[in-house]
């Protein structure tokens, strides 16, 4: 199905980035001005993002200014800036064309051949991989990602080449606006509500969206919903089922590697072994759907799995980022039950001899634990300890009587033999995490807010004791 496109990004255009800081933005505007666009931005605050932007010579102004958005082309934000914002306001009154993410992500996939990796989990990680295999390959790709790829120390690059790699955000329906050569689709899951009404609406979207691509669309057979979905043209499947195209089996976990099998079963049957620092298998799964699409894409088997080896992983992912008097302090930014179940499993049958599991997670957003929060009940089964703090709003508007505590007390109601520790104060609670570490502890804080930080605070903890 063809895209038709609202900004022409072939000759060089002046374009003005809002709310710049923010990793989706960020990514975008380092994309354009490696394109050789004249790329401008501006956002509330300064940040390490905007550093990096300052550095490839993009001019960004803190705090909003009319005057920043006069001469340009087209201006830009996400769906997380609001309407009302002044540099909106005055592009719109002046007839400057204002494009959404989708709009303008959708304008640099339309100069490319395009792979996208979709799902409700697993799609930075696995977009990684992909541009990890490409690489290695000496393809050399263009890639935006929505984490900081540990390989090639950024989250976007331009480098003109034949084929772009992205990662199609289902959020706002971002991922039905692209113009797509091929697609990943890794699993379908209950999320952003607020955009879709239910899951069978979430399912519909992805079908959708499947339907619009006529090149190679690998998905992923383990998944109910997915296994569901009417196929058609280009479509192979990838799994640990045993009917799957592309089959992973005989996973073997041993000193934080993680090996297994690949075998391509439409034909000869031809199978790579893999061995790979991710931990996990939904790891496994995520590897096997990025080797899956690089064969479809011409990439040989064995250069893909050589490829996965080398694999530095993706910031925020299972990051591992110092010890705190021999507890290994690990940062993730999981925030979905399935994805929260996933690592703590990851972490349980990983063989890295960690004593306990101590989960801290900090929920997000207001309107989804007013919904969602009773699904969480089940997620920390693999943890020995959790604590949960108070929900991290990314901008939605506070509930009343909707708090993180909901998490804390679903979990209790579906495991009430289990350790949970409600912390609500975010600012005291890497003193509190703290005093609960033990030696041989894990300790895996998730979320996609602030809780990022959270390592780094524990370890400054240390810090003031040795003073």
């Amino acid at each position: 199905m063809m895209h038709q496109t609202t900004c022409d990004l072939a000759t060089q255009q002046r374009i003005h980035v809002v709310g710049v800081g923010g990793p989706g933005m960020s990514a975008i505007a380092t994309t354009l001005q490696q394109m050789g666009h004249l790329v401008s931005g501006s956002d509330i605050k300064n940040s390490p993002a905007i550093e990096r932007l300052r550095a490839l010579g993009v001019q960004i102004n803190v705090g909003h200014d009319i005057a920043v958005v006069e001469h340009c082309d087209y201006v830009t934000a996400s769906s997380a800036i609001p309407q009302h914002n002044i540099e909106i306001v005055a592009a719109r009154s002046t007839g400057t064309m204002v494009l959404s993410r989708a709009e303008i992500l959708a304008a640099i996939c339309s100069q490319r051949p395009t792979i996208a990796v979709a799902g409700t989990h697993g799609k930075t990680t696995t977009t990684s991989l992909l541009v990890r295999i490409f690489t290695h390959a000496g393809l050399d790709p263009n890639f935006i990602v929505g984490g900081d790829v540990l390989n090639e120390s950024t989250g976007a690059r331009w480098t003109n080449s034949q084929w772009t790699i992205v990662e199609a955000d289902e959020s706002d329906g971002t991922h039905l606006q692209l113009p797509l050569t091929g697609s990943i689709l890794t699993n379908i899951d209950s999320d952003h509500l607020d955009h879709f009404n239910d899951l069978a609406s979430i399912a519909e979207s992805f079908a959708i969206y499947l339907s619009q691509i006529e090149g190679p669309r690998i998905v992923c057979i383990d998944d109910p919903l997915i296994r569901n979905l009417p196929q058609s043209g280009d479509w192979h499947t990838y799994g640990f089922d045993t009917t799957a195209d592309f089959r992973c089996h005989d996973v073997i976990a041993t000193d934080g590697l993680t090996e297994f099998v690949i075998t391509d079963q439409r034909g000869a049957g031809l199978s790579v072994a893999v061995s790979m620092s991710l931990r996990g298998m939904h790891n496994v799964l995520n590897v096997t759907g990025a080797v899956a699409m690089a064969v479809s894409c011409g990439i040989a088997m064995q250069v893909a799995a050589d490829a996965v080896e080398t694999f530095a992983g993706v910031g925020r992912r299972f990051q591992i980022i110092g010890d705190f008097n021999g507890a290994t302090l690990i940062d993730d930014y999981a925030h979905l039950p399935r994805e929260i179940e996933a690592v703590l499993a990851a972490a349980k049958f990983s063989d890295d001899g960690w004593k306990r599991i101590v989960a801290v997670f900090q929920p997000n957003r207001y309107n989804r634990m007013a919904v969602m929060s009773t699904e969480y009940g089940d997620a920390f089964m693999n943890a020995d300890l959790v604590v949960i703090t108070d929900i991290y709003s990314s901008g939605t508007e506070k509930i009343e009587g909707v708090t993180g505590e909901l998490v804390a007390h679903a979990v209790r109601a579906r495991h009430p033999g289990q350790e949970v520790l409600y912390f609500p104060s975010r600012d005291s609670l890497a003193q509190q995490v703290s005093a609960v570490l033990q030696r041989g502890d894990v300790c895996i804080s998730m979320g996609c807010g602030d809780i990022e930080f959270l390592p780094v605070e524990i370890l400054q903890t240390l810090e003031g004791k040795d003073r």
